[in-house]
């Protein structure tokens, strides 16, 4: 048997920050494993993090495969070579299985192996169709979905809504739930940081109210929601030290430096870009805000779950695997400012409500360790190779 197998997905991003612990899966069951995306694509990752990314490949003997796919389904052209560069791909090494992420490039991969017979596991990092999603991303993504469903030999799916209508709706040969990508929830809970050192190093004072989000600068992750609700705050004279920082760059980031200082919010809002201590500012804030307008389930709020930090969050698709209003701490409208505004300063206000909050969270968040998904994954692995 060719113990060789394609990781695949649209953008390195993808399988850098989701997919390690399934490489790393495979190799101790014996694969060779292939990572094909578009390594072009800056999207997401910036150049310097996309070369580290391949040095880091290349030192686990991963081999580094370009394939020129694009994040939008109306660019034939670029759907069409990369099609055919994936069949040929797939034709001269001859996988043993594929394991395919992202729409596109799913899209993509699949057609291509239904030439070939090579079996393909899909997983779905949340549906662009959901209850309540826009009318175009049923008649756009549903159908393409649905299609080639029947191309695919195990679909898997990390929310409780996504699992249900694809066994309810499609036609993979299994469908199999897993709670998310898994994370190690120890890096979190367990990280010990000097609050005010930490605090200090980034020109803020202990009786300041830090509220982060983590996440790509984006429509999706809707920062923009978080910027406004500050504005009516201010507007009503309610802001006081409030200060949110976003980690993460994106394309709205220009746009989002332009609304800051338009609404003169530049004491209030910080635009970080991408840093490595995600754990520790989890430990030096008071709250983490995550208003996405979609989201298969959301690591980065599981994550400030585990450190202990109570949620402001969006209530939709995946995230209402892991929130409960008053539970986990506010659950919002993502479209609504006002409601964003009103749960942002009943956190600023309430402490009490905020350690009650950050304790339940951290008990939630167990059920989603990296611990119990990679044990899914090994036995998904070992039917399907």
């Amino acid at each position: 048997m060719n113990k060789r197998v394609l990781m695949v997905a649209t953008v390195p991003s993808m399988i850098g920050q989701f997919n390690m612990n399934n490489i790393r899966i495979l190799q101790d069951m014996g694969y060779v494993v292939d990572v094909a995306c578009d390594y072009n694509d800056r999207s997401v990752w910036p150049t310097e993090r996309v070369q580290n990314f391949k040095k880091q490949m290349t030192e686990m003997g991963i081999d580094c495969i370009q394939l020129d796919f694009s994040r939008s389904p109306f660019k034939i052209g670029r759907l069409i070579r990369s099609y055919k560069e994936t069949l040929n791909l797939i034709k001269n090494r001859k996988y043993s299985f594929i394991h395919t992420h992202t729409p596109i490039a799913s899209a993509v991969v699949r057609l291509a192996a239904k030439k070939t017979g090579t079996k393909v596991v899909y997983t779905a990092h949340g549906f662009h169709f959901y209850d309540g999603s826009p009318k175009k991303n049923w008649l756009v993504y549903y159908p393409i979905e649905k299609y080639l469903s029947k191309y695919t030999d195990v679909l898997i799916t990390i929310n409780k809504e996504d699992y249900k209508r694809a066994c309810g709706s499609f036609n993979a040969k299994e469908t199999v739930y897993i709670p998310g990508v898994g994370f190690d929830t120890r890096k979190f809970r367990d990280c010990v940081v000097n609050r005010t050192e930490k605090r200090n190093s980034m020109n803020l004072r202990d009786e300041d109210f830090l509220m982060i989000s983590v996440g790509e600068l984006s429509s999706s992750k809707n920062q923009k929601v978080v910027i406004d609700a500050l504005n009516i705050l201010s507007k009503e004279g309610k802001i006081g030290n409030i200060l949110y920082m976003a980690i993460g760059k994106g394309e709205l980031e220009n746009s989002f430096k332009e609304l800051i200082r338009t609404f003169k919010l530049e004491k209030h809002v910080r635009l970080e870009g991408f840093r490595q201590d995600i754990p520790e500012l989890c430990k030096a804030a008071d709250c983490f805000i995550h208003p996405s307008v979609r989201e298969g389930l959301g690591i980065a709020p599981l994550e400030a779950m585990a450190a202990g930090l109570p949620l402001i969050s969006a209530y939709v698709n995946g995230i209402k695997d892991y929130t409960e209003n008053g539970k986990s701490g506010v659950c919002v409208n993502p479209h609504n400012a006002d409601e964003v505004a009103n749960a942002i300063y009943k956190m600023y206000s309430n402490e009490k409500f905020r350690v009650e909050c950050g304790k339940n969270n951290v008990e939630t968040s167990m059920a989603f360790d990296v611990c119990e998904t990679n044990k899914i994954m090994k036995t998904v692995y070992e039917r399907i190779g």
